[in-house]
């Protein structure tokens, strides 16, 4: 097959609008005594206030430690920029360091970004590491949890083929409804709409909710094994695969190191893991989705968008942050694909 990279966009100017947290992500190498001093659930995310982050950061002077532009949403749409795709991005941010700070690092990857800054502290998530590569998520929400309808823009989601939701979303009312109206905006415009549930937690607040979403306007729903469990009550990760896609047009299901499971037209295609030794797990889903969503909005078939999303996920995960070190190149993707 042969690859086209052409940047002719015709009446489409991005690939993906995102909607999401705007948190700037902070990963920390930390040993196990450290966490437990700490005394948070290793492994999961939770969400703290102001002090409580204030506490943690003060505890990790020592540490080693990277910060880049973060969120859900938006590390999947920075994964899209460095394939080359184009994307923008709806997130609220401070006018404070962080802010300016999030603000350059999407910038300089030719993320477009619209909505403006406001009084208060930007997010952050700080992300814990210990040696068995596990990572404990602490999120202080700050000014992205006022992210409202007002911030989203019928405009840009129009020249968009597809926007992409992250479930986080739905903690808050503002920023639920946010999430809301972006989909019934790409609903009018006809803009397809992608959608990951994120956390399995988040399935327990929200079950009626996704599974209406997921009956009715998302064409692309994105999650991992335990939240397909989670959403369908079966085990079998074909049968839970099988009974969202009876209702998503599109599945792409993770397995961790057993690879995914794609459905499309009523077809699953099973794309193979990538062994790599793990260093830090955070940002394998979202590099994953925006694997997917490069190649399925730059001309991929659905297992060659598989195989880079899988390989990209690898990436990410054998290095510290959710952002890639190392890009790939237009020749180590079309070597990818041959």
């Amino acid at each position: 097959m042969t690859l086209h990279f052409s940047r002719i966009r015709f009446s489409m100017t991005y690939d993906v609008y995102g909607v999401g947290n705007s948190l700037v992500d902070i990963q920390a190498k930390i040993d196990d005594s450290l966490l437990g001093q700490l005394e948070f659930h290793k492994g999961v995310m939770t969400l703290v206030d102001e002090a409580a982050q204030t506490r943690v950061l003060s505890a990790l002077a020592d540490a080693r430690i990277n910060r880049c532009a973060g969120g859900s949403a938006a590390n999947t749409i920075a994964g899209l920029a460095d394939f080359g795709g184009q994307g923008a991005y709806a997130g609220k941010l401070g006018l404070d360091e962080l802010g300016e700070f999030w603000l350059k690092d999407m910038r300089e990857l030719g993320v477009k970004i619209e909505v403006p800054q406001t009084s208060g502290p930007t997010g952050t998530c700080i992300c814990l590491i210990t040696d068995d590569a596990q990572r404990t998520m602490l999120t202080h929400l700050g000014l992205s949890s006022t992210l409202g309808p007002d911030d989203i823009s019928e405009a840009e989601i129009k020249q968009s083929k597809f926007i992409y939701i992250e479930g986080y979303l739905f903690t808050g009312e503002s920023t639920k409804a946010a999430a809301l109206k972006a989909i019934d905006l790409a609903k009018k415009n006809g803009v397809k709409v992608a959608f990951t549930v994120s956390d399995p937690f988040l399935i327990n607040l929200n079950r009626e909710l996704f599974w209406e979403l997921i009956q009715g306007p998302v064409d692309l729903l994105f999650c991992n094994l335990e939240e397909a469990r989670s959403l369908t009550g079966l085990t079998d990760p074909i049968d839970c695969a099988q009974k969202i896609h009876s209702h998503a047009a599109d599945v792409a299901l993770t397995l961790g190191a057993d690879g995914s499971l794609l459905m499309h037209g009523g077809q699953a295609i099973p794309i193979e893991g990538v062994s790599v030794k793990a260093v830090d797990t955070t940002g394998a889903g979202d590099m994953y989705a925006a694997g997917i969503l490069y190649g399925i909005t730059n001309g991929l078939s659905w297992h060659q968008a598989g195989h880079l999303a899988s390989h990209a996920a690898a990436r990410i995960v054998a290095q510290m942050g959710a952002r890639l070190h190392e890009k790939f190149t237009r020749d180590e993707i079309a070597e990818l694909l041959r």
